[in-house]
């Protein structure tokens, strides 16, 4: 059952991570990179057409978390929850829009931060692109960072008119041939490399967040060019009619895959320019990606360095007739989690950890007090050295107050607020396909499962959800019409 909890007690570096007592008495420093709506597709290789060199590096050289899951399924309530070290049930932050750092009364507001609580303990803080995705005052961002990267920010540079459909900035396709600075990426992570080539006299926790793969699929045109010869399948995760086992709860949450039909029926065309973009963008940040790393590995600083690279969500492309975020399904709840650092071992973990597990093991891998607020996760250092290590704990993700998922290594439950639910085995279902919940035999699956939701849901502070549901207005129009002329940019 979820409660707030204490993670488990620190304990030395040195005992830990077999390292020396000379590079236990110095802090090791902190590199946190956490991109937007990256999917499994990074950390289980689930999409073979995808480009991302430097993301396939890194992954060799860490512990790769393949069940690791985010707390909320779109990017400002993940970020309330993994920054806070708290459930969205304990927070109240289940949907976009609800802006907890600064409302009165919420629990965010009074608490001490990820990186407010490193600056309080003697580190250098460094922060540049998406990372709360929430308004925060001058005077919390004085408290968190030390070094603030000075850098325009934003979701841009969006296709012009004649690549946009429905009208939407975000919804289009097109390759930029402006300057690489006009993305905001860009510029963070050159000022990120600036900073990492520095001496530092004290050590650093450095957060750098890219707006991308998020739409609008504008990407320079060389990394459009990188799959000018690419064959793009629609995903291994899609089949028609999957959602005819799912409770109407569950249906609500999908958009019958408007964006890409024409004359109310999907269009493979543009759904596999809509995949060329998403695949464009990814090898971006990969690039960003890339060049940060190899700034930290050049400096003095590489050895004694955790590198962390996550999602704050994960991201359908298709699958359950989703082409977003905002379900409770493996896709949109599943995230990328590398770790590499002194003493990590590399390889594989099938370990269910949650981004919320990421204050408490940063507070445990660097030796650090824990803040005075309880923590709802639970650190999984130990995991670091010993990937096979005991892990009794299935994850938790929520949409929506009372919607919630919890997966282990085996199995993902599924309840909604008003009871129905849906069970897979990933053993035998790794795409979700049929839903068990209604099988007898899996009645003690399900009993276990369910230990693992909320005793009680925080009252929700409101938002948007990401698709039209009833009684709410939609956030996107029902069609996506197409501009006069469109022809798609995909590759066949």
């Amino acid at each position: 059952m979820i409660r707030p909890t204490l993670s488990a007690s620190l304990f030395g570096l040195t005992a830990l991570l077999g390292v020396s007592a000379a590079a236990a008495a110095e802090k090791p420093n902190v590199v946190l990179i956490v991109l937007d709506d990256m999917n499994g597709w990074l950390s289980r290789r689930d999409y073979p057409a995808l480009q991302t060199p430097a993301l396939d590096r890194l992954r060799a050289q860490s512990l790769n978390f393949v069940n690791a899951t985010c707390s909320v399924t779109v990017c400002s309530p993940s970020r309330a929850s993994f920054l806070s070290g708290l459930h969205p049930s304990t927070n109240g932050a289940y949907l976009n829009g609800a802006d907890v750092w600064e409302l009165p009364g919420s629990i965010n507001q009074g608490l001490q931060s990820l990186p407010e609580f490193f600056k309080a303990r003697g580190y250098t803080t460094w922060g540049g692109g998406k990372l709360f995705h929430s308004p925060l005052p001058r005077v919390r961002l004085d408290a968190m960072f030390d070094v603030e990267a000075k850098a325009k920010n934003g979701f841009g540079p969006f296709p012009d008119a004649a690549h946009r459909r429905g009208g939407s900035q975000f919804i289009g396709v097109q390759p930029w041939t402006g300057p690489d600075s006009d993305f905001p990426d860009v510029e963070n992570a050159d000022q990120a490399v600036e900073f990492l080539g520095r001496p530092q006299a004290r050590p650093f926790f450095l957060f750098y967040g890219l707006w991308r793969p998020h739409t609008p699929y504008t990407a320079p045109q060389r990394f459009f060019d990188l799959y000018s010869k690419t064959r793009f399948d629609l995903p291994a995760g899609w089949k028609p009619g999957d959602l005819d086992d799912v409770p109407p709860e569950g249906r609500r949450l999908t958009d019958g895959l408007k964006r890409v039909q024409v004359d109310g029926r999907v269009d493979e065309a543009i759904w596999k320019e809509d995949l060329l973009g998403y695949c464009a963008n990814t090898s971006f940040a990969d690039w960003n990606i890339g060049r940060v790393l190899a700034a930290l590995e050049r400096s003095p600083h590489a050895a004694n360095t955790l590198v962390i690279v996550t999602s704050d969500n994960g991201f359908h492309c298709g699958t359950k007739e989703r082409w977003e975020k905002g379900t409770l399904w493996e896709l949109s709840a599943h995230v990328p989690l590398f770790v590499r650092g002194p003493g990590v071992r590399p390889g594989a973990s099938p370990r269910t950890v949650s981004l919320v597990d990421l204050y408490p093991t940063l507070a445990d891998f660097c030796g650090l007090q824990l803040p005075a607020h309880s923590l709802d996760g639970r650190s999984f250092a130990p995991l670091l050295r010993d990937p096979a290590a005991p892990w009794e704990r299935p994850s938790f993700t929520a949409y929506g107050k009372g919607n919630g998922s919890v997966r282990d290594e085996r199995y993902r439950l599924i309840r909604y607020h008003d009871g129905t639910e849906e069970l897979y085995d990933h053993a035998s279902d790794p795409h979700e396909f049929t839903n068990l919940a209604a099988d007898p035999a899996q009645a003690p699956v399900l009993a276990r499962l369910r230990r693992a939701l909320p005793l009680s849901w925080a009252p929700s502070w409101g938002g948007r959800w990401e698709v039209p549901r009833l009684g709410e207005p939609a956030r996107y129009a029902p069609e996506y019409p197409l501009p006069a002329g469109y022809v798609p940019k995909s590759k066949t």
